[in-house]
């Protein structure tokens, strides 16, 4: 089965071309990081109009680099939630669209079961099942994977997600747009040991096994600190490896309980810090020592991509009457703004 994949929930364009026999045949990605930097975040309108510029000619790209027609394709996977409204739709519609025009399914796909299958794409990928550490900037969540729908959600933040706090704390240090990446490359400047913050819930997991999470008030004792005084390049340097350093240690002190908590021996990280170099490699020190095995997507799949919803599409259709998913209707469709990654399999299946 050959599955176009139309990625469009913020502000990266994602298309790629899934063949069920050849694996990942091409893909395309088109980010707006310059279009927002001048306002310090998305705007949902530009990213919106901007979908709508880039989604055909990524897709003619896409098939030109895979030397497939349009009218190879067997069916068209979509984002359909969550994200931002108007993002989701222009994916949605082209998605529907196609499908429409070329008599073939179109299926709504869940933005985060994309990110948690992604590291099925790469050679070895993990079996089912496995914990996986979904870490992005707009979640951060445990979950126990049995199989394709069977997510059991262990821990969650309760404020910030990992990603967000990066970003937030990257703007207070003077950073840009996005700030996760440019706040890792600074404390690669680092000096450890001038700064101690905070490693939040922690102690709490210790005492009740508490697997959530909060990184608000991580970024709350950032600003303090830069409220007291100006500090130097140095110092901000220093300030952002102890950030960095507080947030690896409590994603991976959550994750190895949730191995703990599960009696599972294999790992799967997935999301944009999932890309972040200290998380990685202390994580497979820590995974190594306890004899745990850890799975990582590809750092292109690491954000947000159409490879992954591609290839989640493609397993969907194996299983699902399309229908159910986007509508009673043929290619009738809505988007999902909101949609929690546990209530999913009751919803598709």
């Amino acid at each position: 089965m050959l599955v176009l994949g139309l990625e469009t929930s913020c502000d990266e364009t994602g298309v790629a071309l899934y063949d069920g026999r050849a694996g990942l045949l091409a893909q395309a990605l088109y980010s707006q990081v310059d279009l927002h930097d001048a306002y310090g975040g998305v705007v949902p309108e530009l990213a919106s109009r901007d979908h709508i510029r880039r989604v055909l000619p990524l897709t003619r790209s896409v098939l030109a680099k895979s030397g497939r027609r349009l009218g190879d394709i067997d069916a068209v996977a979509y984002t359909q939630g969550p994200g931002l409204a108007g993002a989701l739709l222009v994916g949605a519609s082209v998605g529907e669209a196609l499908g429409y025009a070329l008599g073939v399914p179109a299926i709504g796909v869940h933005h985060l079961e994309g990110h948690l299958l992604s590291p099925l794409l790469s050679v070895p990928a993990p079996q089912f099942p496995f914990v996986a550490l979904l870490v992005s900037g707009g979640h951060t969540q445990l979950m126990r994977v049995d199989g394709l729908g069977r997510y059991d959600l262990l821990g969650e933040t309760l404020d910030d997600a990992a990603g967000e706090a990066f970003d937030k704390t990257a703007k207070l240090l003077g950073l840009g747009y996005p700030g996760g990446p440019a706040l890792a490359r600074l404390a690669e400047q680092g000096r450890a040991g001038a700064f101690r913050l905070p490693r939040p819930m922690l102690a709490r997991m210790d005492r009740t096994g508490d697997l959530d999470f909060s990184f608000s008030g991580l970024k709350t004792a950032v600003a303090t600190l830069v409220a007291k005084a100006p500090l130097d390049d140095a110092g901000r340097a220093n300030l952002a490896l102890e950030f960095q350093q507080a947030i690896v240690e409590v994603l991976i002190a959550k994750a190895m309980a949730a191995l703990a908590h599960t009696g599972l021996d294999t790992l799967v990280v997935a999301g944009g810090v999932g890309a972040n170099r200290a998380l990685r490699a202390q994580l497979d020190r820590r995974a190594a020592s306890a004899g745990a095995r850890v799975f990582y997507p590809a750092l292109d799949l690491c954000t947000d991509n159409g490879a992954m919803i591609a290839f989640a599409g493609a397993l969907r259709l194996e299983q699902v009457r399309p229908g159910r998913i986007a509508g009673e209707q043929p290619h009738a469709f809505g988007v999902r703004p909101r949609w929690e990654l546990e209530t999913l399999a009751a919803v598709q299946r």
